[in-house]
């Protein structure tokens, strides 16, 4: 299979991941667009990225939505389900109580596969989600480095997300079809739980050791 070419990117969110994506995006060498609320944290989320908020076009060919669980279905209230049609949709939550740390979806399922429903059009992959933003945005896990993890049931959608991680110098794991969201979903739950118990610190995380 050839390589992919990098995509363009529109990364919705300026908080911790949101702006460690658009920084690795930019490292990659791609056009990053960062959308939120509040103009100016978009425009300080990663320099050589355009900044916007919430409601402007959509500009990339891939979208990040780096935004907590329960902001997801506000902010795709703000366009018609076609904006993003026929577009590489990467879904990072983690859909959990962070009082109890179990899960807010129905059981077996996940916060990706309620995004495919919702957004039929767009290719949902999962991804980031077992990344703390600290780690993206140093790239590395004890001198290695970071693993992304993707799921997806697009062959395409994967390969263009391992192009733009690994021109930004990350690792990559095919962690399979979209239904192995939900095993992604719990990773990320119990790194955070470990993080909260400070048995790992949050410039930690999972490693691959090949």
């Amino acid at each position: 299979m050839a390589a992919a070419s990098l995509p363009s990117v529109t990364v919705f969110g300026a908080g911790a991941i949101g702006s460690a994506v658009a920084q690795l995006a930019v490292k990659a060498g791609a056009s990053v667009q960062v959308l939120a609320r509040d103009a100016a944290k978009a425009a300080a989320a990663a320099d050589g990225a355009t900044a916007g908020t919430v409601g402007d076009a959509v500009t990339g060919g891939l979208v990040v939505l780096a935004l907590p669980y329960p902001a997801l279905a506000e902010v795709l209230s703000a366009y018609p389900a076609d904006a993003f049609a026929e577009k590489i949709v990467v879904d990072p939550s983690n859909p959990i109580d962070f009082g109890t740390l179990d899960s807010v979806v129905a059981p077996g399922s996940s916060a990706a596969a309620e995004l495919a429903e919702r957004l039929p059009g767009a290719q949902v992959v999962k991804a980031f989600n077992t990344n703390f933003a600290a780690t993206l945005a140093s790239g590395t896990i004890a001198g290695k480095p970071v693993t992304v993890y993707a799921a997806a049931d697009s062959e395409d959608a994967k390969a263009t997300l391992r192009a733009l991680v690994e021109a930004a110098g990350l690792a990559y794991v095919d962690a399979g079809a979209l239904k192995r969201a939900h095993e992604l979903e719990a990773m990320g739950a119990l790194q955070i739980g470990l993080a909260l118990s400070e048995q790992v610190a949050w410039t930690g995380g999972f490693a691959v050791v090949k």
